[in-house]
């Protein structure tokens, strides 16, 4: 993860510092500041527009001590601080991280994670979140996400100024720039995806060593949460209303706009939830399909995850 960590930021800069200095917007110094002050900033207030975003409260101990002890005992196995526990009221069953030094950590569930889960399975759960806060994903994904959508947007409004200009000055020369700084900006997403879908696998591993039989008990939870997140989507479909649950998709610990796509995939090997289903979706091979999908998503293959959690059991 460093390795393409180091990879996005170092392409970024030196991407942003050749286009701006050719177009005389900054120079390499004021660039610097901008690109830093923009991205503290950034990761200070992230927390408060994912609090209004998806209805976030922090919950009381007394509204539910147990789910609290269970934090606080797997924050002292994962050997960092217990982040507050908040609830969300989104229909859909996932859970979440974040957090910022203006609110610390924070590890959220969904009013349908506690409805469609059992205790174990949202321990395991619980467990894959605390991973990203030990790891500090949360920091690095706040940042590295942004960085696409900031490169596409500049190379977008250089090439509308070039072709607004006409053949002024250098205004083809401007358009060119953009266009390339677009292109720049989907190859950049294709590394951050990557980012976003490894440090899913490493939250799982820990997951896996933090909670007493981790592997099945979140191969299960992660089946459930696709179930039912695939029937919540149908349900607000057929009411003409999708759930407001994609734009921070990425801090999800399954994606929501992959639940029906996950959903066949399980069915495709007849979940029952027996050591004969585990043993099919193992066995099974991915589709060059399946692996193009899955190059373009913020969380790895349903099948291909559930298969790597089996081997860590």
């Amino acid at each position: 993860m460093a390795g393409t960590l180091a990879l996005i930021f170092g392409l970024s800069t030196l991407v942003f510092t050749v286009i701006m200095s050719l177009a005389g917007v900054f120079d390499i110094l004021t660039l610097a500041i901008v690109v830093v002050s923009f991205n503290i900033i950034q990761w200070l207030i992230s927390p408060y527009l994912i609090g209004a975003m998806y209805k976030v409260r922090e919950l009381p101990e007394n509204e539910n001590p147990q789910l609290h002890q269970m934090v606080n005992h797997l924050s002292k196995k994962s050997q960092i601080s217990k982040p507050k526990l908040m609830l969300s009221k989104l229909p859909i069953p996932n859970a979440f991280a974040y957090g910022s030094p203006l609110t610390g950590n924070c590890v959220a569930v969904t009013e349908g994670l506690l409805k469609s889960l059992d205790e174990s399975e949202v321990e395991a759960v619980l467990g894959h979140e605390l991973g990203h806060l030990r790891h500090r994903d949360v920091q690095v994904m706040m940042v590295v996400s942004f960085l696409p959508a900031l490169f596409y947007y500049i190379g977008f409004s250089l090439m509308l100024s070039g072709m607004y200009r006409g053949r002024r000055d250098d205004s083809g020369g401007a358009a060119i720039i953009g266009i390339g700084f677009m292109i720049f900006s989907w190859v950049l997403n294709l590394f951050t995806l990557y980012l976003s879908r490894l440090r899913e696998y490493y939250a799982d591993r820990h997951s896996v060593s933090v909670v007493d039989n981790g592997a099945q008990k979140l191969s299960t939870g992660l089946a459930k949460i696709v179930n039912a997140t695939r029937k919540v989507n149908d349900a607000h479909k057929a009411r003409q209303k999708k759930p407001n649950s994609s734009a921070f998709k990425a801090l999800f610990i399954s994606d929501p706009d992959r639940a029906s796509a996950d959903s066949a995939e399980l069915a495709a090997v007849n979940l029952q939830g027996d050591q004969k289903m585990v043993d099919e979706i193992i066995s099974r091979k991915l589709t060059f399909a399946d692996k193009l999908v899955e190059a373009l998503s913020t969380h790895p293959n349903i099948v291909k995850r559930l298969r790597a959690l089996q081997e860590l059991s």
